[in-house]
């Protein structure tokens, strides 16, 4: 009898723990160097409990719309149209030149967004001008138009039968659900920085009208995103941004964010900002680390003298986790890493 209950014990035990990673966010990093942090990582990959995958700034560190550490994609998030979020360059091979210097082919016309939509049947969500730059790419590669996401009651059904664009304002949101699965709300937030395209990404007329002139267009504001799952976990993805006082009011008092995916570059957040902005404006649970313009890892740890580790070193009472290639995590409702920290 004593067996038998403590087999009992021990699968009911294993139960409770296998439905608890069910509920938990996974978050996997796709750069250019596996188990290490680079200079041109930016790719992320979300997966809801639900099975819902949202990849967010596929940039420069993928290899294209056939690199197979994608796996199922239902939503593209861009946060702003400089090459290295919205992709102008892709990976030319996994591990292709340095952490510093990852070796790069170009992927214009389309971009990595573009092809990633377009192979992957995915919603585009993000600033209508960019959504719909993007969705002309997308319907180059497909050879037809590319329709806006269906919705029944503010909400848009995944898998969905073709790429489609679901462009959203400042301030809005779009509700995404995997099947008869639970929603997740995705919220577009502001930035403090820019979002000109490049030019090899624009049609040839376009692009001669601004090189007298050394411009570029400007593809709707930059952004952030703030993305509700349905485990509870409220995650921040800043894009790249300054320090701006509505941090704090919108992205801590009132959606009360509990997970940061921070962008750190020199040009735009220094490692003390950076580290203000965590410890008194947002306050959340956990940070991850990432865009950090540098080769910022050695056997997947800080360098020390890395803008990398400054940071790390100013961060106070949460844990800071880098963004490391090929690293899964995985992050339950209250934004606490419970598996791969």
């Amino acid at each position: 009898m004593r067996v038998g209950t403590n087999i009992a014990i021990g699968c009911a035990a294993f139960a409770l723990a296998a439905t608890a990673a069910a509920q938990n966010v996974k978050v996997t990093f796709l750069g250019t160097h596996a188990g290490e942090l680079c200079s041109r990582d930016r790719a992320t990959v979300f997966e809801d409990p639900s099975g819902l995958r949202i990849l967010y700034d596929a940039g420069q560190s993928v290899l294209g719309g056939d690199d197979p550490r994608l796996g199922t994609i239902h939503v593209v998030l861009v946060s702003h149209a400089h090459g290295d979020h919205i992709g102008d360059s892709k990976l030319k091979a996994q591990g292709a030149g340095t952490c510093d210097a990852p070796e790069v082919v170009s992927a214009a016309p389309n971009s990595t967004s573009g092809e990633i939509a377009a192979a992957k049947n995915a919603a585009l969500v993000m600033v209508g001008p960019m959504a719909n730059f993007l969705g002309k790419k997308v319907d180059a590669i497909k050879g037809k138009p590319t329709a806006n996401c269906a919705q029944s009651n503010d909400v848009m059904t995944a898998p969905f039968a073709a790429p489609c664009v679901a462009g959203v304002n400042l301030g809005g949101a779009r509700i995404v659900k995997l099947g008869d699965g639970k929603t997740v709300e995705i919220t577009v937030v502001p930035a403090s920085h820019d979002s000109t395209v490049p030019r090899a990404l624009l049609s040839e007329e376009e692009r001669k009208h601004l090189e007298a002139d050394n411009v570029s267009l400007q593809l709707g504001q930059p952004t952030g995103y703030v993305i509700r799952f349905s485990n509870g976990l409220t995650a921040y993805l800043t894009g790249d941004t300054g320090m701006f006082a509505e941090m704090k009011t919108t992205m801590n008092e009132f959606h009360h964010v509990n997970l940061v995916e921070l962008n750190l570059g020199y040009s735009a957040l220094n490692a003390q900002a950076a580290a203000y902005i965590v410890n008194d404006m947002v306050k959340p649970v956990s940070v991850i680390l990432s865009h950090v313009n540098e080769g910022a890892t050695s056997g997947g740890k800080a360098k020390p003298g890395t803008h990398t580790s400054d940071f790390m070193a100013l961060v106070k009472n949460r844990p800071v986790y880098l963004g490391l290639s090929g690293k899964t995590m995985e992050f339950d409702g209250a934004g606490k890493c419970v598996t791969g920290c």
